[in-house]
């Protein structure tokens, strides 16, 4: 089958080549890929232990071609889309069948594609900080994969969101969503917030930790800006009673948090914000666009058309 494997002469240690086609276990389905979507993570923090040949990748949607063995999962023919930590970026894909989940007829599959890391992780982030029905709740990074999901959902819940970019022009957008207030930088916030999905590490995320109400709480997700955290935890007292730092990592199985969001986008109330689609042999342009902030929101690449 073809497939983006990792190659470590290639422009993103990635190339389109061939690779084994791969062998389900008893509770995995096999999908034929029609769409994948990058996320930060994956292009930037590629292991040094990864070898030449490997097919990395976490989001792929398609048909799915071979049912389970163990009877678990949808019915051969079904429309798909899988989470998975790696095996994404190919034709062909074996997935446990929780990880996946039956996209509706309404629903595109390439929008669909956007869904897993970016959309699951924003999920369970806003479930993590508990009820914001009214509470102030800051979102940095918010032009982003994770971020654009997240204002969205943190709306939906009834908080009053405000977005932290780097730019005016990242910032486009994000009213539609929900935002309430954009914000560049922490540091510009006028008042102190109840809790921060934080993407970015680094000084914004000192500066977030920095404004909490009392007993407000801080989600550590993401490291974009690649800088390490320092936090002056006696200023810290000095300006808030009482407030929590958490390190935030999504959970799996993705099957139910899957099917939730396919329903939000059947209904119309959650937007997958694809800011770039391409053919995966264009797969390095949109890896450059990622890596480079110009693209807001989700990079989807198509594996039907060329």
């Amino acid at each position: 089958m073809q497939a983006l494997v990792h190659d470590p002469d290639a422009p993103h240690q990635l190339s389109l080549g061939t690779a084994p086609d791969p062998k389900p276990r008893d509770t995995q389905a096999l999908i034929q890929v029609a769409a994948i979507s990058f996320n930060f993570g994956e292009i930037v923090y590629r292991s040094p232990q990864t070898l030449p040949g490997y097919v990395s990748g976490w989001d792929a949607a398609g048909v799915l071609v071979q049912a389970a063995l163990d009877g678990s999962g949808p019915a051969v023919g079904s429309r798909v889309v899988s989470f998975g930590w790696g095996g994404a970026w190919a034709e062909l894909r074996a997935v446990d069948t929780t990880e996946l989940a039956v996209v509706p007829d309404g629903v595109d599959l390439f929008a669909a594609s956007a869904l897993p890391v970016a959309g699951v992780t924003a999920l369970q982030a806003c479930r993590r900080l508990g009820a914001v029905l009214g509470r102030r709740v800051l979102i940095t990074g918010a032009s982003g994969g994770v971020g654009r999901f997240a204002v969205q959902l943190a709306a939906l819940a009834g908080a009053y969101v405000i977005a932290s970019v780097g730019s005016p022009a990242r910032g486009e957008g994000l009213r539609e969503l929900g935002a309430d207030e954009i914000v560049l930088g922490p540091a510009a916030l006028t008042e102190p917030v109840y809790g921060v999905i934080d993407n970015v590490g680094g000084g914004q995320l000192a500066e977030a930790f920095d404004r909490l109400e009392d007993d407000g709480v801080v989600l550590a997700i993401g490291k974009a800006s690649g800088e390490p955290t320092l936090i002056d935890f006696e200023q810290a007292r000095v300006n808030t009673a009482r407030g929590r730092l958490e390190n935030f990592n999504v959970s799996t199985p993705f099957g139910k948090d899957l099917a939730y969001l396919l329903r939000l986008l059947e209904s119309g109330k959650l937007d997958p914000q694809v800011g770039w689609r391409g053919p995966w042999t264009r797969a390095s342009e949109a890896a450059d666009e990622l890596v480079a902030r110009r693209i807001q929101g989700k990079a989807v690449l198509d594996l039907t058309s060329t």
